[in-house]
């Protein structure tokens, strides 16, 4: 399967149909709707005050639909869990890795202490069993025993979004949400970041959902793009043709913004 920014039947992957949320007078979301096969990667793009971070806070529950469905494997998400148990096997299908990993670090919890509370939280796990996933977690992210004893404070930048994301995988999600997950970073760090994202994506089959408001990341993250303004969308489509010739007035502002030589190294 495919991914689709318009939305459809398909029973495996999430599938957002018609989300809707409004604050007072101020519509924020607007009938978005898209679709996310198992294993793809979509990148939500627009400026501040677009819409996307509210639409993926939608998805991981951190804020509630005033309309429209999002389904994930054909289950319904929107209603909200009534039982603890519901609410921790909703919270491992889908993670979110934010935009400054320091602020959602517990800057008193070692890295290793910080993978260690998700996996006693969300598995039956002995202590032996957790301290062996945790080793293989920071393997994936690229990361070893020195960054494992350490405090987020005495961690780089690029370090602590590693380590971020090793907290997001260690429930095994089926939907990764990277939500500016390299904006706050310099641009050599954002290439290595994005191409670990890639890597770890080719080995498991998880599907990534990108938001961001740089066009110019999105060609070496995703698949597909939809492109978001005042809630709406208002283009979508695999991303060499959005990125080539896109057909809306703001996605080629968006274009235009972006500078004229390549950031990143050509490949993912």
């Amino acid at each position: 399967m495919t991914t689709s920014a318009k939305g459809g039947p398909t029973a495996l992957g999430l599938v957002v149909e018609g989300l809707r949320k409004t604050y007072g007078d101020h519509t924020a979301v607007d009938g978005v709707s898209f679709s996310l096969a198992p294993g793809a990667s979509l990148a939500i793009v627009g400026e501040s005050g677009s819409g996307k971070t509210t639409t993926v806070r939608m998805l991981v529950g951190l804020e509630r639909p005033d309309g429209g469905t999002v389904r994930l494997d054909g289950r319904d998400r929107s209603a909200l869990p009534r039982r603890r148990a519901e609410r921790l096997a909703r919270a491992r299908e889908i993670q979110m890795v934010f935009q400054d990993p320091y602020l959602s670090l517990d800057p008193r919890v070692t890295v290793s202490g910080c993978l260690d509370e998700v996996l006693r939280l969300h598995t039956d796990l002995d202590a032996a069993g957790r301290g062996t996933r945790v080793t293989r977690l920071l393997d994936q992210v690229g990361l070893g025993t020195r960054e494992a004893a350490a405090l987020p404070r005495d961690l780089s930048g690029g370090q602590r979004q590693r380590v971020a994301i090793a907290r997001a995988l260690a429930v095994e999600p089926r939907v990764l949400v990277l939500d500016e997950a390299v904006a706050a970073l310099d641009v050599s760090i954002q290439a290595q970041i994005i191409e670990l994202l890639g890597r770890i994506r080719r080995a498991s089959g998880i599907g990534y959902l990108f938001v961001t408001h740089d066009l110019a990341v999105v060609r070496h993250i995703a698949d597909e793009v939809l492109v978001l303004k005042s809630g709406r969308v208002v283009e979508s489509g695999p991303v060499p043709r959005v990125l080539q010739a896109p057909e809306h007035p703001y996605t080629r502002l968006l274009l235009d913004s972006v500078p004229r030589r390549g950031r990143f190294p050509a490949g993912r």
